[in-house]
C-alpha cells in the first residue's frame, strides 16, 4: 500500500490589517486581508486576492486568484468564486493567461452557496443565496436566481 503525499494547510505570505480574526483551519496564501475583517473556518483564499476592511467571510467559502473584494462586504457560507471559464473546453491548467478577474464593490452581501463567474459587481448590492452570477452587476439592488437577475432596488 502506498502512502499519499501529505500537504498541509495554513497561512503563508499573507498581509493582514489591524484586528483581523481567523477561525482555523483556514488556507490563506499570498493574499491581503483588510483591517477589522473576519475569516471563518474552512475558507481558502488564494494568492493575488485582496479583501477590503470590515469584511466577513463565512465558512467553507473559496476565493480564487484574481478576486478583489471591497470594504464592508459579507460573503456567506459556501460561496465559490470562479476564474477559469474553461474557454478551451478544459481546465486552463498552466495557462493563467486564460483566467479572468472578479471585482466586488463596497457594501456587497453575497448569500450562502452563491457561485460567481468572473464578473464585476458594483457597490451596494445584495445577492440572494444559491444564486449564480454570470454577468456584471452595474446597478445597485437585490439580485437572485440562476442566472442572477435584478429583483428590486434597495
Amino acid at each position: 500500500m502506498a502512502n499519499p503525499a501529505m500537504l498541509s494547510i495554513g497561512i503563508v505570505n499573507v498581509t493582514f490589517g489591524e484586528n483581523v480574526k481567523l477561525i482555523q483551519p483556514v488556507n490563506l496564501y499570498g493574499c491581503n486581508i483588510g483591517s477589522n475583517s473576519f475569516i471563518g473556518p474552512f475558507v481558502e483564499i488564494q494568492k493575488d486576492v485582496t479583501i477590503g476592511a470590515c469584511c466577513k467571510i463565512q465558512s467553507h467559502s473559496f476565493i480564487c486568484e484574481l478576486v478583489t473584494i471591497g470594504d464592508d462586504c459579507f460573503i456567506g457560507h459556501g460561496v465559490m468564486f470562479i476564474n477559469d471559464l474553461f474557454s478551451t473546453g478544459a481546465p486552463a491548467e498552466g495557462k493563467k493567461e486564460l483566467w479572468k478577474p472578479t471585482t466586488i464593490g463596497n457594501n456587497v452581501s453575497i448569500g450562502s452557496n452563491t457561485t460567481l463567474l468572473p464578473v464585476n459587481v458594483c457597490n451596494n448590492v445584495v445577492i440572494g443565496a444559491g444564486s449564480v452570477v454570470t454577468k456584471n452587476i452595474s446597478k445597485p439592488g437585490i439580485y437572485a436566481g440562476n442566472p442572477a437577475k435584478f429583483i428590486r432596488a434597495i
